[in-house]
């Protein structure tokens, strides 16, 4: 029989991977996602956006000469902090007997909750998250408390002792979002979003239609596993001031809650960050603990303090991607038209609050995903367990929200023995009419029909279809699946006094530029871009400009680079600081030689005045001579935004992303294995102002969001709730083994509808929704175990689809059958 580990060719004829046939088409394949004429055309123009530029820090990075914050020097007596873990999963800590902990060698200090000065709480939106136990044990990994040594491994050594040196009064745990939800334990108050087009609302609407749904369906989390953890490294300074290098997504939010536990103001807090080995939503809230721990020390005894975690206890304190369990009952007509639909959606929040409570809005603000749902009740709970706190991933809820209606479109049309693309078509959202979403924000920038027709023809997808079910026909153990999943990704934050943004720019005398802004760099390319931006605004080559580390101590209030929006707040607040100086230097050069300040133009280095061309070094000299001001601030607020979360309505998104991808996958059915053979994307940015960097972005996304759906699960014990998956070692991540051989990436052609920065959007998140072929692909083979049509071709497949999930679903399916 044939092993999934040996290449299987796609049913329609590719290069085979690693061949020189496959390198050809993988050149072929990039020349046609980036039009490099367009691109030396725009360069002779004098434009810096629109075109591929490496990443600003590629050649550091492949050189490994980019700093992250373990690659500073160290000061002369920095010491070490490790944190001591509670061993039990619920419960209470009733003494601490710490003696022999401080008696370890190298032990200078040991920190628990009694010795913060301020607050013990670093809670992102209300104060239930301890910084170190006080008291209530939530979960296995929490930090009782840490240690201070001079060398890390003295400190973890000391750290070690916690469960013989912890007294504790152990209670059962409640572990998964069914038990919190059955006892009704949340975290924070449930939402309810409704939408009545006819009379009696959806549970009328269902009651009415032709045909009726009901099932559950179960979805895991997923840990961020960014390459650099978790770390903090604490100055003291004087004055009871702190300097704090923190590996974070929101640097302002670490400065308010660090001077909170040490109660002082927000400025003797002075949080740093030039670059992070990736985030993913990891480091927004959850930096905080080590940031806060770290600084209490470093300021308690005087001396420089660092806090690294290992990947082992990263993973057991830090929380990750909720994952979410659905009970839903949907009614639909015989062309497989939604009429209407309720859905029960309950989260694993964790012991925490954390960011539950906007990932539960945008879950329910994205269950509707591209498709005009005109009864709907949605019902979302936060489950409180003694897990880790769940917090932000890369989609935030979107792609929880979104999978649920998907699973629903796959079912309908199996059901109705139909093809699930037309299914979904006649679901999609309308243009002149059906395109309000259940939140009440109308869809004024809809291209799903083009955008969905354009890779249906691409992708041969109705030839496909024909050669899957012609396989698997003829083949008994083999089974091939096919699919092809839409997305609209709504962006902007959920709460919108969020989406706003600061920047400095600064010119020096010899023409090179600085600039600074409130975004976070973490590998996604957000200082390229908005390097790209200030260099057009002042026509300038992109080398003159450096972007510097961001700082709390220069651009202030921040938001964190989330939602999606790093480039468009950023870079609309660095363009406004451009755009400021280039009227001053125009106003200069008129008034030198002559002319309208309004004619000046700055281009490819150059400043035309007048009929002459100036260097722009050469102006900026004379304009400093003439006492001009050579620095401005830039800020910008996303307009029109609003959101009432008592009703939950209003417009919570400045516009929405579109894209669709098709999958072809082949499953074992005799092990469960499963091979992704093609994917072919085509994802929709606007008027992309780098290329090269959000075509990466596409395929880094689809392939962790394939990971998410196919290999990342995580396990608690049923009976201690210890994290069982917390290592490299019984976490499964994709690798490049994993990709697929044909991996066909295309950007939609169009433009912004809303004025965002040069008519781009967004490329962070919603690509991340691009997998879900992958994992209907996988239920599309499963299903071709039973007949065609009817409820027993629905295999009960839950994400991830591990091998041992696609093994049991084959399974049931073959006993529904027979």
């Amino acid at each position: 029989m044939n092993n999934l580990r040996e290449p299987i060719a796609p049913l329609v004829a590719t290069p085979a991977a690693g061949s020189a046939e496959a390198f050809a088409h993988y050149l072929k394949n990039t020349a046609s996602r980036i039009d490099v004429k367009t691109e030396a055309h725009a360069l002779q123009g004098g434009a810096r956006v629109g075109i591929s530029r490496p990443h600003e820090s590629a050649h550091l990075h492949v050189a490994g000469e980019a700093a992250y914050i373990d690659d500073l020097p160290e000061l002369e007596g920095t010491l070490h902090c490790a944190l001591g873990l509670s061993p039990v999963a619920n419960g209470r800590l009733t003494a601490l007997a710490l003696e022999s902990v401080r008696a370890m060698p190298e032990v200078v200090d040991v920190i628990t909750a009694a010795d913060i000065p301020g607050a013990n709480d670093c809670g992102s939106i209300i104060h239930d998250d301890p910084i170190l136990c006080d008291g209530e044990i939530r979960y296995v990994g929490q930090p009782l408390f840490a240690v201070i040594a001079r060398s890390r491994d003295a400190a973890r050594c000391a750290a070690a002792l916690a469960k013989s040196v912890a007294t504790i009064t152990e209670a059962p745990p409640v572990l998964t979002p069914q038990q919190a939800h059955a006892l009704g334990q949340y975290v924070m108050p449930s939402m309810h979003l409704e939408r009545s087009t006819s009379e009696g609302g959806a549970r009328a609407a269902i009651a009415r239609a032709p045909h009726r749904l009901k099932s559950t369906l179960d979805v895991g989390g997923q840990e961020q596993f960014y390459l650099e953890g978790q770390i903090s490294y604490a100055i003291p300074k004087e004055d009871g001031a702190v300097h704090i290098h923190c590996s974070t997504q929101h640097p302002s939010e670490m400065q308010h809650l660090v001077a909170h536990a040490l109660g002082v103001a927000s400025h003797a807090v002075h949080v740093e960050c030039r670059r992070m080995g990736g985030g993913f939503g990891g480091k927004e809230s959850q930096s905080a603990l080590f940031a806060c721990v770290a600084a209490v020390a470093a300021t308690r005894l005087r001396r420089p303090v660092k806090l690294r975690l290992d990947r082992d206890d990263d993973f057991m304190i830090t929380g990750r991607r909720h994952c979410f369990w659905y009970e839903y009952e949907v009614g639909y007509d015989d062309e497989g038209r939604i009429l209407g639909a309720e859905i029960t959606m309950v989260s694993r929040a964790g012991h925490s609050a954390d960011l539950s409570a906007p990932v539960m809005t945008r879950a329910l603000c994205h269950f509707d995903n591209a498709y005009w749902l005109p009864d709907v009740s949605m019902h979302g709970h936060m489950g409180k367990t003694n897990t880790q706190s769940n917090t932000a991933f890369r989609g935030f809820g979107g792609p929880q929200g979104a999978i649920a209606i998907e699973n629903i479109m796959e079912t309908i049309a199996r059901n109705l023995g139909r093809d699930a693309l037309d299914v979904r078509r006649v679901n999609f959202y309308g243009t002149d009419g059906n395109n309000v979403t259940p939140y009440e924000q109308t869809v004024v920038d809809n291209v799903i029909h083009d955008l969905v027709a354009e890779l249906e023809a691409s992708s041969d997808y109705r030839a496909r279809r024909e050669a899957v079910n012609a396989f698997n026909a003829q083949s008994p153990v083999l089974k091939r699946g096919l699919s092809l999943t839409p997305l609209k990704f709504g962006i902007s934050f959920n709460v919108a006094h969020f989406n706003q943004a600061g920047a400095l720019v600064h010119i020096y005398t010899d023409g090179s530029i600085l600039v600074n802004h409130g975004g976070t760099e973490m590998g996604q390319g957000l200082n390229t871009k908005v390097a790209q931006v200030v260099a057009h605004e002042l026509g300038v080559a992109f080398e003159r400009v450096r972007v510097t580390a961001t700082d709390t101590t220069k651009v202030a209030n921040t938001s964190a680079t989330a939602a999606s929006t790093g480039a468009d707040l950023n870079g609309k607040a660095a363009q406004d600081a451009a755009r400021q100086l280039r009227e001053r230097l125009a106003a200069c050069a008129a008034e030198m030689h002559g002319g309208d300040a309004g004619d000046v133009r700055f281009a490819n280095d150059q400043v035309h005045v007048n009929g002459k061309a100036v260097d722009f070094p050469e102006l900026v000299r004379n304009a400093y001579l003439r006492r001009v001001q050579l620095w401005s601030d830039g800020f910008y607020a996303t307009p029109g935004l609003h959101w009432d979360g008592k009703t939950m309505k209003g417009r919570p998104f400045f516009y929405f992303a579109y894209g669709a991808a098709v999958s072809e996958v082949v499953v074992d059915t005799l092990t469960g294995e499963f091979k992704l053979l093609r994917a072919d994307v085509l994802h929709d940015v606007g008027k992309s102002l780098n290329p090269a960097v959000d075509v990466g972005q596409v395929e880094g996304a689809f392939i962790q969001g394939m990971g998410w759906l196919t290999t990342e699960e995580l396990v608690w014990h049923p009976q201690s709730g210890k994290l069982t998956t917390h290592a490299p070692s019984t976490y499964k991540i994709p690798t490049a083994n994993d990709c697929p051989p044909v991996f066909n990436v295309r950007l939609f052609e169009g433009q912004n509808h809303e004025d965002s920065i040069h008519r781009s959007k967004a490329v962070g998140e919603p690509p991340l929704l691009l997998p879900f072929s992958v994992f209907f692909a996988i239920r599309d083979a499963v299903a071709s175990v039973a007949p065609a049509g009817g409820e027993c071709s629905n295999p009960p497949l839950r994400a991830p689809a591990t091998p041992e999930a696609i093994l049991r679903a084959v399974q049931a399916l073959q006993a529904q059958a027979a």
